[in-house]
């Protein structure tokens, strides 16, 4: 027995919305993941680099490598990235340099909160290429530390770094003659309390 054109329209059009209610599901529950994991790319990034020391993340120094630094130079970018949700202009005070091996040198990136509310990023960073993270040697930065500021304000955040004279030593490298080092900061949901200083009062909380 036939069955009547209505029904069979019917039936061909139930799988066919069945079909793009789970496409849409799906796409949605990936969305979903992909703004939660921008929220926790930083935490997560902290933890695997300091976990594992890639891209150098171990390999702080507390002060410069002891000899004078090398003839060879070597060129060193700056890339500076915002995540979104994070209303910030984030730049470096220049965007390469040329620096000898083994030479301590300090370099700005300058911070703007474009908003009318006061924010708080942290940055992550990554040193490109890979082969060279364990050589790049920071001795003072601002990654991984949580930075709040006020609507408008503007900060020079340093970055104090020389590129270790061992790295000639790692045939490897023998043709490197750039290194990128690139900041992206991430918005941060819910900021660290800072704690009371020892002299600040308790503030009274509520009536005796």
């Amino acid at each position: 027995m036939e069955q009547e054109p209505s029904k069979i329209a019917e039936s061909s059009v139930r799988p066919r919305f069945g079909r793009d209610a789970l496409v849409a599901s799906i796409c949605g529950f990936v969305v979903v993941l992909m703004v939660g994991a921008a929220y926790a790319a930083v935490p997560f990034y902290n933890w695997f680099c300091r976990t594992t020391g890639f891209n150098g993340t171990t390999q702080v120094a507390t002060s410069g490598p002891s000899g004078a630094p090398l003839a060879r130079k070597i060129a060193v970018r700056f890339d500076s990235n915002v995540a979104g949700g994070l209303p910030w202009k984030f730049e470096p005070e220049a965007t390469e340099i040329e620096v000898r091996i083994g030479e301590v040198v300090t370099v700005n990136y300058t911070a703007t909160n474009q908003s009318a509310r006061t924010t708080t990023g942290e940055a992550a960073y990554n040193v490109a290429p890979l082969t060279v993270g364990a050589y790049f040697q920071k001795i003072n930065c601002f990654c991984f530390t949580e930075q709040t500021m006020a609507p408008g304000e503007k900060r020079e955040m340093p970055v104090v770094f020389y590129v270790d004279p061992s790295i000639v030593n790692d045939h490897e490298n023998d043709s490197l003659n750039t290194i990128t080092l690139s900041y992206t900061f991430y918005p941060v949901r819910e900021p660290t309390a800072k704690p009371l200083a020892a002299s600040e009062p308790d503030k009274p909380k509520g009536n005796l």
